[in-house]
């Protein structure tokens, strides 16, 4: 990976979005991870064993598939003589694929606009696109909280995860971490369907988003100290709250929002019928509110420069 990749893939997100279309690279992963769990269904033996195999064959297949696109483009960088620009192209494309700032400020601005609207509708409809929970009964703080709360862990996930696996491997393993994302979200449900078949998918996602999610804590530190939030409330909410949650990672990331904004986030959820007890994070020293929920919106956006800016100036560091 060189120095440059991570900006330009981050730009390319943030002028543009996310890219649409069939050959989108998370789609072509949902429609692999959909065949194989058809083939994981064929016979009943043996689930976990079989949701196992799925998980290592989805990730395989899809480093396999970015390597082979990097040696593609060096080939045709030799052929016409341009020095890597196309690898580096390549890279960046790559990133972008899986990173996802613009995305995720688009669905926040949608929910807050229709709360401004009143149009509670409206509002749990856009909420449900971002979150998991059974949004049909959430009133209008409980749509803000579930708002700034995916907000605030898709900084782990949209965009910690995907520059820590780059700076370790390139857009390949970006690919790969991904991948890992879209096999918990697809199979790694708690639920009687998926309960074996999607455990490795769980366990592997809560393995390789363990650092993200801290890093994604010591970002939003960094976002804070820049917008003159509670950065030191934002690290010990973190670190006292997160270990409570039943999530290894998401209280991390959530925590570190609760504390530089001064609210409650956590508590009980509803997931497909079934509670969660889940533990609250933060104190509310103040309403959650629009203004609130704005704010979080500057703070993601600042947490993911700070977390830019560190992980362009370690890889030119290393390529000196």
């Amino acid at each position: 990976m060189t120095s440059g990749v991570l900006a330009a893939a981050a730009a390319l997100d943030l002028a543009l979005g996310d890219p649409e279309g069939a050959w989108h690279p998370v789609r072509l992963m949902g429609a692999l991870i959909m065949r194989a769990e058809t083939w994981a269904r064929a016979r009943p033996q043996y689930l976990k064993l079989r949701g196992v195999v799925l998980a290592a064959g989805v990730l395989s297949t899809t480093f396999l598939a970015g390597e082979l696109a990097l040696w593609l483009a060096a080939g045709a960088d030799r052929a016409l003589g341009s020095s890597g620009a196309l690898v580096f192209a390549v890279q960046a494309l790559m990133l972008w694929s899986c990173l996802g700032i613009r995305s995720m400020v688009q669905h926040a601005r949608a929910v807050l606009e229709a709360l401004r609207q009143g149009d509670m509708a409206c509002a749990r409809a856009a909420v449900a696109r971002i979150v998991g929970r059974d949004v049909s009964e959430l009133d209008e703080a409980g749509i803000r909280r579930a708002c700034l709360e995916s907000v605030a862990e898709s900084l782990g996930d949209g965009v910690m995860g995907p520059l820590l696996f780059a700076l370790l491997g390139g857009g390949p393993l970006a690919l790969v971490y991904r991948a890992a994302n879209t096999l918990d979200s697809m199979l790694g449900h708690k639920d009687e369907r998926y309960r074996e078949l999607g455990w490795a998918s769980a366990r592997l996602d809560d393995l390789l988003s363990w650092l993200p999610a801290r890093q994604a804590a010591l970002a939003t530190v960094l976002g804070a100290a820049c917008l003159r939030l509670d950065f030191r409330g934002a690290w010990l909410v973190a670190r006292r709250d997160a270990p409570g949650q039943p999530s290894p990672n998401s209280g991390w990331p959530e925590g570190a929002f609760a504390g530089a904004l001064g609210v409650r986030l956590g508590g009980p959820l509803s997931y497909r019928g079934r509670v969660v007890e889940k533990a609250f994070l933060g104190r509310a020293t103040r309403i959650l509110d629009q203004a609130v929920c704005e704010e979080g919106l500057k703070l993601f956006l600042a947490a993911c420069l700070a977390a830019l800016l560190v992980d362009e100036a370690l890889l030119w560091c290393l390529s000196r």
